[in-house]
């Protein structure tokens, strides 16, 4: 099937403003979840610096092996 080349522009145009606009809701949405769940961890007292680490005083079964700089 062929189009005529300037209607598969404008379909291009159009689905690429579609993309733009979900990655801008996207982008919205993320910093308002890292904004609401910053302030909880504040007002609960956690270290953001924390984050990621393990809050069990188990040591793992593995040991640890520093990884080269890239």
């Amino acid at each position: 099937m062929l189009l005529h080349p300037e209607l598969m522009l404008a379909h291009f145009h159009a689905h690429e403003r579609e993309l733009i606009a979900e990655a801008d809701r996207h982008r919205l949405l993320s910093a308002a979840r890292r904004r609401f769940n910053a302030g909880a961890g504040r007002r609960a007292g956690k270290d953001p610096a924390a984050r990621g680490r393990p809050d069990a005083t188990l040591s793992p079964c593995v040991p640890h092996v520093a990884a080269p700089a890239r």
